[in-house]
């Protein structure tokens, strides 16, 4: 059976305190504390609490209230909620007015989001060269997930110049900063020695580090390590 490995792509808007889907390392709250009046709304924080209890319209109009009073957190997930269709009419073009306005506030979850709307050409005319700024932005400023997708664009060579090196170093930026899913691609850049010299041994431990944390790609490709016997006695 021939190994198979996969480079992971995920298009990801995300929501400040948002605590469902995909997590990255990002302090959410963190990021917004550049001043009280940007976190500790009022409108905002009940517009939270209407989301987490899958109350969508009552939510959009608390984050509208939030962001018309200048919170740029309110801004980000009415942003959100235009990108998926939630509460509101489906409008990314809105939604990424919205996140270029956080971005500019100087909240890099919005200049993530804003990156993702770049990178797939969604509300936006695709750019990817814009995407990678955008991430390394947000990677700069210590959010691994934007890491991980900026690892991405140079593995893949979208919009740059294709560049294992830099995407090896981004995935072990991500994975050292606690995001799985650069673990599991460095693993692959390990196995196939794209990026990095070639260590079965690194990737068989990468691969397992992927698994234990629920990536199955990565017991899928450490199952394959055991059936060859490769690094790993066969079994």
């Amino acid at each position: 059976m021939k190994k198979v490995v996969v480079l992971l792509v995920c298009a990801v808007v995300l929501l400040v305190g948002d605590k469902s889907g995909i997590e990255s390392s990002f302090d959410a709250k963190k990021a917004c504390e550049q001043g009280k009046a940007f976190y500790d709304n009022k409108a905002y924080e009940q517009g939270r609490s209407f989301y987490n209890n899958k109350e969508y319209d009552k939510a959009a109009e608390l984050f509208k209230k939030a962001c018309d009073d200048g919170n740029i957190c309110g801004c980000n997930n009415l942003g959100a909620m235009h990108e998926k269709g939630n509460g509101v009419k489906k409008n990314e073009q809105k939604a990424v007015e919205l996140f270029k306005k956080v971005c500019d506030g100087g909240e890099v979850r919005g200049c993530f989001n804003l990156g993702v709307m770049y990178e797939y050409g969604n509300g936006v005319e695709k750019n990817i060269k814009k995407a990678a700024e955008l991430y390394k932005k947000v990677c700069d400023g210590g959010d691994m997930y934007a890491c991980y997708n900026l690892g991405l664009i140079y593995a893949n060579g979208n919009g740059v110049e294709k560049d294992f090196s830099k995407a090896a170093e981004l995935f072990k930026k991500a994975c050292d900063g606690g995001e799985i899913l650069g673990c599991f691609n460095l693993g692959v850049m390990y196995a196939d020695g794209d990026g990095v010299e070639k260590n079965e041994q690194k990737a068989a431990q990468l691969y397992k580090k992927a698994c234990d944390d629920g990536i199955m790609s990565g017991c899928y490709n450490l199952a394959i390590m055991y059936e060859k016997g490769k690094v790993v006695e066969k079994d």
